[in-house]
């Protein structure tokens, strides 16, 4: 992995997920499940989760994607990674927890949808411009 651009992503979602959860969506998150919220976040938690995701996105989007890819198919790429893991957070929830709302659900899949989408075509876009091409190459 390349950890220059592992950091370019991991800023890139971090920037990115803070104006969502920092600004636009906490009265949001508040009045669905406010009353599951925990006082103050487990930071170590949200850390793992944001090293583990941007690590994920790496291997299946970025590299390839600055490697060999388009940027068109690093937003589509990246738009189904997001897709998908938010799904498995938000499914299993709406499964499992009762008084889930369906609302939190499509929210958080259509966001976890852009977000990666997004982060995926910035990343990808700084890979192929700012990082070598043979750095980029996978080992054999």
């Amino acid at each position: 992995m390349k950890l220059k651009l592992y950091f370019i992503t991991l800023f890139a979602f971090l920037a990115v997920d803070a104006l969502w959860l920092g600004l636009v969506a906490p009265s949001f998150y508040r009045s669905q499940i406010g009353y599951m919220m925990a006082e103050q976040p487990n930071f170590l938690a949200a850390g793992l989760f944001y090293l583990l995701f941007v690590y994920g996105m790496m291997v299946f989007i970025v590299e390839p994607g600055a490697r060999e890819g388009t940027l068109m198919q690093a937003v589509l790429h990246g738009a189904l990674f997001g897709l998908v893991t938010y799904a498995t957070y938000d499914l299993t929830n709406l499964a499992t927890l009762e008084g889930w709302p369906v609302l939190v659900t499509v929210v958080d899949l259509v966001w976890g949808t852009v977000l990666s989408a997004a982060v995926a075509l910035v990343s990808v876009w700084a890979g192929k411009r700012f990082i070598k091409s043979e750095q980029l190459q996978s080992p054999q």
